[in-house]
Formats: C-alpha cells, sequence, structure tokens
C-alpha cells in the first residue's frame, strides 16, 4: 500500500448545536383537542385551505410544548417530509415527545395511506432514540383527525 494514502489529513464540519427556548409560559398538551387548538393559529390566514404544511409540536416530559416547527411545505395533494429532518429538529430541542401535523387542503379528515406510512415509519425511528410519538394530526379549518384517538399509532 502506498505510505502518502496513510499521510493524509482527514478533515470533518464543526458542528455547534444549540437551542435557546424562548416561551414562557408552556401550554401542555393534554390531547388532540389541545394541540389542535395550539397549532391552528399557526398558519396564516387562508393557508391551511390552500396548500399542504407539515409540522411538529415538541414537547418535554410532563407534555409542555418546548416548540413547533415547519418541517416540508408542499401542493395541494401532498408535501415531501423527511424523517431526519424531524428527528434532527427533536433532538436539538430535547424533545422527549413529538406530535406530527399536517393540514388536508381538501378538507377531508381521513388520512392517506401515505400519512400512515410516513406516521409508522417516523413512530419507528424514533423509538431507536427514546423519543415518543404521541399523535398525528390532520388539521383543516373545520376540525381534525387524531391518529392517537382513532387508535392508528
Amino acid at each position: 500500500m502506498d505510505s502518502k494514502i496513510l499521510d493524509m489529513d482527514y478533515q470533518v464540519g464543526e458542528v455547534e448545536l444549540s437551542y435557546k427556548s424562548t416561551v414562557k409560559n408552556r401550554n401542555k398538551i393534554l390531547n388532540a383537542s389541545d394541540a389542535y387548538k395550539l397549532l391552528l393559529p399557526t398558519f396564516k390566514d387562508g393557508t391551511i385551505d390552500y396548500k399542504e404544511y407539515f409540522k411538529v409540536l415538541f414537547l418535554n416530559q410532563s407534555n409542555q410544548v418546548l416548540g413547533y416547527t415547519l418541517i416540508s411545505e408542499g401542493g395541494l395533494t401532498e408535501t415531501s417530509v423527511d424523517v431526519r429532518i424531524i428527528l434532527q429538529a427533536a433532538l436539538l430541542t430535547n424533545s422527549v415527545a413529538i406530535i406530527l401535523a399536517h393540514n388536508h387542503p381538501s378538507g377531508t379528515l381521513h388520512p392517506s395511506q401515505q400519512d400512515i406510512g410516513l406516521t409508522q415509519q417516523v413512530k419507528e425511528a424514533s423509538r431507536l432514540i427514546r423519543i415518543s410519538v404521541l399523535d398525528h394530526i390532520i388539521l383543516t379549518s373545520e376540525g381534525y383527525f387524531s391518529f392517537s384517538e382513532e387508535g392508528l399509532l
């Protein structure tokens, strides 16, 4: 083997992690209705019926909200969600649990097969790092569907 190969200097990028909570009074999520009421105002006027958004609520050990983030913004019938981005955000916020949420611009409150499949993917991946997926909520301007309440989680 060529000794010059072994003399190579390998460098990796530096990663700096930080989390600064700006939440003063943390809302406690007791059920899907609480999550729906908290998430609904995060949609700008008229956007919940316009195109699909996927968001995640981050919770501490007491089910208090640490924050939320927009994971993806899509089109009229779908949005692309990367499970790694969800888990990265959960780890960065020191979350113990998460609640997945997305809207259906069509107004339909029934999950698609893609919704069910994604929920299972996130649940399985989260389990490995000991983060609980408490619910996946489908929101519309008229109401919500809870995976947890319907026994799909």
